[in-house]
């Protein structure tokens, strides 16, 4: 007699599970690599360990991007692309020889063709670090902008020691206690901290150049939004140490500069 199988060995349920987007503009896997690493290789970790969806929806509708070659350049920074969507038929077989998943495209119509890339900005920096590029040429991690009428407010009302990370995804982030050195808050949207920011804020993660960061009192290694950023060496910085500030992105002739300017509060 044959035996029954042990079905209470493994449970299916649904789920809603959260991926970053990485939006393919060019069907250049160099190009993508080289995007990749102006971007993430200033700050390694920076989203490591996230899954990543690859988007093909901005290619024209028979490109075949290189997806072992994309596949390798997100895993050397740490991030695993686990689904393509918006793929051409050839692109689709890969994504399923390589155990990808296969997504169906969004609702907004496929591009007819690969848009020009726009020039690469050089970032402002005050110490020598490897210079990320503020938009990348080939790839955008994750979906790009969010709007304002979509975001909500993530609120972190409990000091961050060294060494935590937190992301407010698609949304602004509060911060109601101090973020010490070695710990960093990121967000899709604005940063508001209301205590010492001594750590690292990266806002406009998702590539949204009007993102800002304020904090009461600015004593940051390092600053960024939309991939711009700057680190700081504190002596050099005396006119803002420990006083209100406010961080945001402006334009200068051919780049993109971040600033970092007094908030009055009075």
């Amino acid at each position: 007699m044959a035996r029954k199988p042990d079905t209470s060995a493994i449970e299916l349920k649904s789920a809603t599970l959260e991926a970053m987007r990485a939006v393919l503009r060019s069907n250049d896997s160099a190009a993508i690599a080289a995007a990749l690493d102006a971007r993430l290789g200033g700050m390694p970790g920076f989203f490591s360990g996230e899954p990543v969806v690859i988007d093909c929806s901005e290619l024209p509708a028979d490109a075949r991007p290189d997806l072992p070659a994309i596949r390798d350049a997100l895993g050397r920074h740490a991030l695993t692309a686990v689904a393509v969507q918006a793929a051409c038929d050839a692109a689709a077989d890969d994504a399923r020889t390589l155990g990808m998943a296969v997504l169906a495209a969004d609702s907004a119509p496929r591009s007819a063709s690969t848009p020009a890339p726009e020039p690469v900005p050089t970032p402002e920096i005050s110490a020598p670090a490897p210079a990320p590029a503020p938009e990348p040429v080939a790839a955008a991690l994750p979906e790009a902008m969010v709007t304002q009428a979509q975001r909500r407010t993530e609120i972190i009302d409990k000091p961050l020691r060294s060494g935590q990370r937190i992301y407010a995804r698609g949304c602004d982030l509060v911060v109601l206690a101090m973020v010490s050195a070695g710990a960093e808050v990121i967000a899709d949207g604005n940063i508001h901290i209301y205590a010492p920011l001594r750590g690292r804020a990266l806002a406009g993660a998702s590539g949204d150049t009007e993102a800002r960061i304020f904090t009461t009192c600015f004593e940051a290694e390092l600053v960024s939004i939309a991939g711009v950023y700057r680190t700081f060496e504190h002596t050099a910085s005396g006119e803002l140490l420990r006083r209100p500030a406010h961080v945001r992105l402006e334009d200068h002739s051919d780049k993109q500069v971040l600033t970092v300017a007094a908030l009055a509060t009075t």
